[in-house]
């Protein structure tokens, strides 16, 4: 299959997309446009809530579908309609709510989505600066988790930050997805503060890979026909599902060599890798 075939094209936000200041450079969205004209679908598949994503994507910009929360929802830019959400049911939510306080994790529940801006916290013994200062970016729609009852409905996900510890981190997804089987847990490069790992929960069946794929589903598009471009773990699913896939030079070394390389986001990835389809 040849990249002149291409018909969707899905790309990260934050690393690979978006400068490291949020902007979008002059080339990134000259190529946008220039996709929508040869009719290929631009879709952004990213950790942020579909609330963060309005904050650094101006409405004009032009997307077609916005997979966000790692694919836990799926958005239609273009129609400003909700077209899919997948969320952990309320039985399981509060398994885990319970699990977590006995532990004595700091960690942050998410509100269903498509309304996952809001967020219960809850603090464990140690503090945890990362913790604190993503807090403080979000104490507007946060709450403290109350201790006396359990939530009426579920969570579209959890989050924990630790230290950058790969032993540690596969420790803990190994003991939270024992937990149950319709959990899958998520890894995540904090970009707040370098040196830490969001630990991120969510219904089994969400990534950006399963995001895309049902939206290739709806939308008619074949497998072969698709490009991704990221940068980060919380990107392997969606890498691994397109047909071709791009990481960014800003990279974690790690990763590199698994996928075709581009300049990083500061360079322009995004135009780099679609500049094919364009000639």
């Amino acid at each position: 299959m040849s990249l002149k075939n291409i018909k969707l094209v899905a790309t990260d936000l934050d690393g690979t997309f978006l400068k490291n200041d949020r902007s979008i450079s002059f080339e990134n969205l000259k190529a946008l446009q220039l996709l929508g004209e040869k009719k290929i679908l631009r879709v952004v598949a990213t950790g942020r809530n579909l609330r963060k994503v309005m904050e650094v994507i101006p409405v004009e910009v032009p997307f077609d579908y916005i997979v966000y929360s790692s694919g836990a929802g799926i958005y239609n830019w273009t129609d400003k309609k909700h077209i899919y959400h997948k969320n952990i049911n309320r039985d399981t939510s509060n398994l885990l709510i319970e699990y977590f306080r006995k532990k004595d994790y700091n960690f942050y529940a998410f509100d269903e989505a498509p309304e996952n801006h809001r967020l219960w916290f809850h603090r464990g013994q140690q503090e945890c600066e990362e913790f604190n200062l993503y807090f403080s970016f979000h104490n507007s729609f946060s709450e403290q988790l109350p201790t006396n009852s359990e939530l009426k409905n579920g969570l579209c996900q959890f989050m924990l930050i630790i230290p950058e510890d790969e032993e540690k981190f596969a420790s803990l997804k190994t003991e939270i997805e024992a937990q149950s089987d319709e959990i899958r847990v998520i890894r995540s490069s904090s970009p707040v503060t370098k040196g830490y790992i969001w630990v991120e929960v969510f219904q089994s069946d969400v990534s950006k890979g399963h995001g895309v794929s049902h939206l290739c589903n709806l939308l008619g598009v074949n497998q072969r026909e698709t490009i991704g471009i990221g940068n980060d773990y919380n990107d392997l699913d969606l890498l691994y599902f397109t047909a071709f896939s791009f990481l960014t030079e800003n990279a974690p070394p790690e990763l590199k060599n698994k996928f075709t390389p581009v300049p990083s986001n500061e360079n322009d990835a995004f135009a780099y890798a679609v500049k094919p389809l364009l000639q």
